[in-house]
């Protein structure tokens, strides 16, 4: 196949043979991919951390600190740190850049591929570090440079998800995108641990070191990609099956003329063109608008599609979990019942590095829907207990010190239950859910989705437990908002989002289009796209014959002299296998 004669680019009928089987290389590619995950999860780590760090609070508010004491001078510990506006806007203006890189991605994917668009969020990245850095007591600095970097994680953590969507071998495809969110969480933790070593320094570099390890992960991703395939999904897109052909081979690990690489990209190629069928092909304004096309009632139409992705994202946010890692610190400091709030950041944070791993056996077990729904219950339980411990016996008055454990504990069950179900999940199936037309822009919106619920809660979380004047110091009472939440997250799982597990990118298509949510786990594919779309050699072969037995008849009435007319006006049908005979050479 690589030696430039044309060869025809038949499928199959045979739903065991859509895709090659899974090679270890396979497994390298993704993992190696999920690695933007780091980008996301370290930022959320280091922030929580400087937020606290005495040096920082002092540059920015003026008030002392006696490190020798481990004290502030003249105030009282637990007022001792940045304003709730401060805060609210250091840690969100990060999530506002990511929110519109993310959407600005979708468009840059579909144009230039998805490997050059998470290269050129890397750099983004790496220039908004360097802003950061170079502020020293200057708030409007250091503000630009996190909405920089936002802008550069937005491209990466939209991207990542769809380029690991696209390669991914369906059987495992929810346990390598469940990599990305074990990457997340590996970020926090990385972070904790170099905030936590960083805390006590009193110059600069108590934060500059944290916000400067950042340039590792961008230098290893950008270097990474130069060498990874883009995605082939990508190139049959752009109709160059040839490019598609090479990128499939070497993400699944086969020959270039293997039949597996024949039947499956005959599969891509056909889905994409029954897709683009379905979805109207207009203008730039028409083709983001197509993202809302169809009835909501419809399962497979794309605003239903766009809800379950972008409703997701929301409802992950409104679990809590980033209350708890980008404010963890600076909330046990308010409580003034925890001796290390630093301490106990990085037991919750290990927590969710230890605890998601799990999700890639689970979530190829159990499902993406079972998770998701058992998931939500759990974190339910937890955040409703903490917060009754809280208002009762853990009370900062009574110096109940085994009620504080108690509230520690449950706030380490909740965050188990988040990394083995809503954290690893919600990613998985917004890189699902989509056809290929739309699908980068799907994401986009989704991935956009999650950045703006994540800056409301970033925005709004100081003053929701903040002490100082206009905050509302809830306490430990926040948690029965979390709690509530979680009970909105369990409803939109049980009525709105299907089962996906074991399905290719394509079948998952013809699933949502037959089949309710709660009907969906028992849904089997019944026949390939290639078939449907006459991709295969027995349906191109009833093709032919049809088609010459019409030409044979006209032949007959009019004569041999006469033009030969149109084969497909004899033929329902063979209009449309023909285009199916793509080749590539």
């Amino acid at each position: 196949m690589g030696g430039g004669g044309v060869v025809a680019l038949v499928g199959t009928s045979d739903l065991s043979r859509i895709e090659a089987p899974v090679t270890f290389k396979a497994y390298l590619v993704c993992a190696f991919a999920a690695c933007g995950g780091l980008f996301f999860g370290y930022d959320t780590g280091w922030m929580s951390g400087v937020l606290g760090m005495p040096y920082f609070i002092t540059l920015y508010t003026g008030v002392q600190y006696d490190y020798a004491a481990g004290r502030p001078i003249g105030v009282d510990p637990t007022n001792f740190g940045l304003s709730s506006s401060a805060k609210s806007l250091m840690t969100s203006i990060l999530s506002c850049g990511t929110f519109f890189g993310a959407l600005i991605a979708g468009d840059i994917a579909d144009f230039i591929g998805r490997r050059p668009t998470i290269i050129i969020g890397c750099f983004i990245f790496s220039l908004g570090c360097v802003l950061e850095i170079a502020s020293t007591n200057q708030e409007v600095l250091f503000v630009f440079g996190r909405l920089v970097a936002g802008l550069g994680v937005g491209f990466i953590s939209a991207v990542i998800i769809l380029y690991m969507s696209e390669i991914a071998p369906r059987k495992v495809r929810g346990a390598l995108v469940s990599a990305y969110q074990f990457c997340i969480t590996v970020g926090i933790l990385l972070a904790n641990c170099v905030v936590y070593a960083t805390q006590n320094r009193n110059d600069t570099g108590s934060y500059r070191i944290p916000i400067g390890v950042q340039f590792l992960w961008a230098l290893i991703l950008g270097i990474g990609l130069f060498i990874l395939p883009e995605s082939p999904r990508y190139y049959v897109m752009k109709g160059e099956l040839q490019s598609a052909a090479k990128s499939l081979a070497f993400v699944r690990g086969q020959p270039i003329d293997s039949e597996y690489i024949k039947d499956e990209l005959a599969e891509i190629v056909a889905n994409n063109e029954y897709e683009l069928q379905v979805v109207p092909q207009t203008s730039y304004i028409g083709s983001w608008m197509a993202c809302f096309h169809g009835s909501w009632r419809k399962g497979n139409s794309n605003i239903r599609r766009v809800t379950l992705g972008a409703g997701l994202q929301m409802m992950q946010q409104l679990t809590g979990i980033n209350f708890i890692f980008y404010f963890g610190t600076t909330f046990f400091q308010q409580l003034g019942t925890i001796s290390n709030p630093f301490f106990i950041s990085l037991v919750t944070t290990l927590v969710n590095v230890v605890s998601t791993p799990i999700s890639f056996w689970s979530i190829e077990y159990f499902g993406r829907r079972f998770l998701l729904i058992w998931g939500a219950i759990g974190m339910i339980v937890m955040q409703y207990v903490v917060a009754i411990v809280g208002i009762t016996a853990g009370r900062a008055e009574l110096n109940n010190d085994s009620a504080v454990k108690a509230m520690i504990a449950f706030i380490c069950i909740n965050i188990f239950f988040f990394a083995v179900s809503w954290g690893p999940v919600a990613w998985v199936i917004v890189g699902e859910s989509f056809p290929l037309p739309i699908r980068s822009r799907g994401v986009g919106i989704s991935t956009a989705s999650n950045w703006f619920w994540n800056c409301i809660i970033a925005v709004i979380a100081p003053y929701l437990v903040g002490n100082s004047p206009g905050s509302a110091n809830l306490g430990p009472k926040v948690f029965f908002i979390w709690g509530s939440l979680c009970f909105l997250s369990l409803l939109f799982a049980y009525f709105l989002c299907p089962e996906m597990k074991g399905l290719t990118l394509e079948q998952i298509d013809k699933m949502m289009e037959e089949v309710s949510p709660r009907n969906s786990k028992g849904w089997r594919p019944k026949t390939t796209f290639a078939a449907e779309m006459g991709h295969t050699q027995v349906e191109m072969s009833r093709f032919a014959d049809d088609a010459l037995s019409g030409i044979a008849k006209s032949i007959s009435t009019t004569g041999f002299a006469s033009p030969v007319p149109n084969v497909a006006q004899f033929v329902p049908g063979v209009a449309n296998a023909l285009p199916g005979a793509v080749s590539y050479v």
